[in-house]
């Protein structure tokens, strides 16, 4: 009766938990599922005939995805190294200060929490950039439109992006590297290690699940980039700068293809769900 009572106890505690997880996570999956194998739009709202997996074939076959696949592609191939090596970087350096230490923190971090919108107005056409190099140095004869071009347009974007993410993998690596036990140090130091040994011998293998972590979670983030993109370049020139997400608010919300829509999240989720299983194979292949 008592073990009764218990499991009774813990499946009433679960409940409402199983019940909010069901309603707005497992549900909503289920619906975005359906939708992508309905003919979804505005003009069939109602109806919603099913398309099987018509909504499949148009994603793989238009040109546009694959541009966009590209870039969201080039955008984390770029912004995840360079935010995680910039990050532990200024960790290391940080766990090494001892005097005005939460100063330098707070500095380092401050991009996170800048707004995007004032980058538009640095990199426009006639922005401030511009300005400093046309009028003030004189190293160029104009205006250079860093915005409308599909490459220079993912330049600026990638780089405030690294710029921007820098403070949230510091504070990560930072909290990993105090972690790590100094007699290892120590004895790295007795055995005549230099400062690149201890990294490559000590530091790294101390953290390698915190880098796994942060490895995962910036690839999720750059697939899933959407802010800088949507205020920096707004897909332009043509939705050549577009990605993955803002071309499937772009279907959804303003061509209202919201079939299309659910299909392309489904592929973009299959995506991140294999490059996180090449990530754990690799970092345990490491291991071994």
């Amino acid at each position: 009766m008592k073990f009764r009572a218990q499991r009774a106890q813990i499946a009433l505690l679960l409940t409402p938990g199983l019940a909010i997880f069901a309603l707005f996570t497992v549900y909503p999956i289920i619906r975005l599922f359906w939708m992508s194998l309905c003919d979804m739009s505005f003009a069939s709202m109602l109806e919603q005939p099913f398309a099987g997996l018509a909504n499949y074939r148009e994603v793989f076959r238009d040109p546009t995805f694959w541009t966009v696949f590209v870039n969201s592609l080039v955008y984390t191939a770029v912004t995840v190294p360079g935010q995680m090596a910039l990050g532990l970087l200024i960790a290391i350096l940080l766990s090494g200060i001892k005097r005005f230490s939460v100063t330098f923190r707070v500095i380092n971090y401050l991009p996170v929490v800048t707004s995007w919108v004032v980058f538009r107005y640095i990199f426009n056409t006639e922005g401030l950039l511009n300005y400093f190099l046309w009028k003030v140095l004189g190293v160029t004869s104009g205006n250079i439109r860093w915005l409308d071009t599909r490459w220079s347009g993912l330049a600026v974007a990638m780089i405030l992006g690294i710029w921007k993410g820098i403070g949230w993998n510091m504070v990560i690596f930072l909290a990993a590297l105090q972690q790590v036990p100094q007699d290892l140090y120590e004895a790295a130091e007795i055995d005549g290690c230099g400062a690149w040994k201890k990294f490559l011998n000590v530091t790294l293998p101390g953290i390698r699940g915190t880098v796994l972590f942060v490895l995962i979670e910036l690839t999720i983030g750059g697939f899933n980039v959407f802010t800088s993109i949507k205020m920096i370049t707004g897909g332009k020139p043509a939705h050549q700068t577009d990605t993955l997400l803002t071309w499937m608010y772009y279907k959804a919300f303003s061509t209202g293809k919201f079939g299309y829509a659910a299909a392309l999240s489904f592929v973009m989720a299959l995506t991140l769900g294999l490059l996180a299983i090449v990530q754990f194979r690799a970092m345990k292949s490491r291991d071994e």
